[in-house]
């Protein structure tokens, strides 16, 4: 046997060892959290049996529902307006600041975005497809009028030499 071949059939053989100790891990694994979820559905079923044992008669649920939103309600009260914020000066500063901060970036952003080689090639690409899209249907509505005009011709043709 040569080197190559004994050095592959380690390999192949480290493989399957590997294999075999990866399956036997899945398997403990497997078991150990098997174990681990009827340890907790027991704790789950105690924990409400002691619940059911300290209530007194049936469950009373609220009837008030918390909604996030209140869309599709119909205000019963006027708004209550709120007092405006008065921030100091040097808080209204900093305020404008950042905001106008945040719009300068990404106002930048997006031009460099327009402005990248791959927004431009793209561009250029589907107003080149536009552009021969439209001169080949102007081509088929021109000729497709031509026909039309040769047809109403022949008719009035054909009509007048009926009629005289």
């Amino acid at each position: 046997m040569t080197a190559l071949t004994i050095s592959l059939a380690s390999v192949a053989a480290i493989a399957g060892i590997v294999a075999v100790l990866a399956l036997v891990a899945l398997r403990r694994a497997r078991l150990e959290a098997a174990g681990q979820v009827a340890a907790l559905l027991e704790r789950l079923d105690a924990v409400e049996s002691r619940l059911q044992e300290d209530v007194q008669g049936p469950v009373v649920r609220t009837e008030h529902e918390y909604v996030i939103t209140r869309l599709g309600e119909l205000e019963s009260a006027p708004a209550q307006a709120s007092a405006p914020v008065r921030l100091a000066p040097p808080a209204f500063a900093d305020a404008v600041l950042r905001e106008t901060v945040v719009q300068t970036a990404s106002l930048l952003q997006g031009v460099r975005r327009a402005l990248a080689p791959e927004t431009r090639y793209r561009i250029r690409f589907e107003m080149k497809r536009e552009l021969k899209r439209s001169r080949k249907l102007r081509k088929l509505e021109a000729k497709e009028a031509l026909r039309e005009y040769r047809a109403r011709h022949r008719a009035q043709m054909a009509h007048s030499e009926g009629a005289a």
